[in-house]
């Protein structure tokens, strides 16, 4: 568990020291909202400037069973244009992922890179986006038997955020 506090420690740290670059509108570079999915818990998004980002999750992992927090350094280079309401990126990312499992081993951490990908309805009147993604993670796992070892998992999830 000590490995998970830290690793998640790390994510927070790094999106929070990379600093603000952009204000779309009146919104601020800085979103925090929920993630619903593969993980389910909190999910953070800073802009570095209007096509790049890191986001960030720590949440309760369903599928992996355990707690996972990751983060992904986003390039956002297809965007759909409403001047009045709305924008709609796409996006894909590299980032990594810690995973630690409910099981009785306290060494069964996965530790892998992410591949995501997805989009977002940024909305224009309020401070707020809703986003879908997918991402493949390479992985290796350091847990014993069967459960160690190099594999492949994948995470998807929906979400919304708030800016400030």
């Amino acid at each position: 568990m000590r490995t998970f506090v830290s690793a998640a420690a790390a994510v927070v740290a790094l999106a929070w020291a990379s600093g603000t670059a952009r204000a779309q509108d009146d919104k601020g570079a800085f979103g925090l909202g929920l993630v619903l999915g593969e993980p389910t818990g909190i999910s953070a998004k800073l802009y570095l400037s209007n096509d790049t980002a890191v986001d960030a999750a720590v949440g309760g992992a369903v599928v992996g069973k355990g707690i996972q927090a990751h983060a992904d350094f986003l390039w956002h280079p297809w965007v759909v244009v409403n001047e009045d309401a709305f924008v709609l990126p796409a996006y894909i990312g590299l980032g990594a992922r810690v995973l630690q499992h409910d099981r009785e081993a306290e060494d069964d951490v996965h530790i892998g890179a992410r591949f995501a990908v997805g989009a977002l309805f940024d909305f224009r009147e309020i401070p707020l986006d809703v986003f879908v993604e997918v991402a493949l993670i390479p992985e290796f796992a350091s847990g014993g038997g069967d459960h160690g070892g190099f594999g492949v998992a994948l995470n998807a999830g929906a979400g919304a955020r708030y800016y400030f």
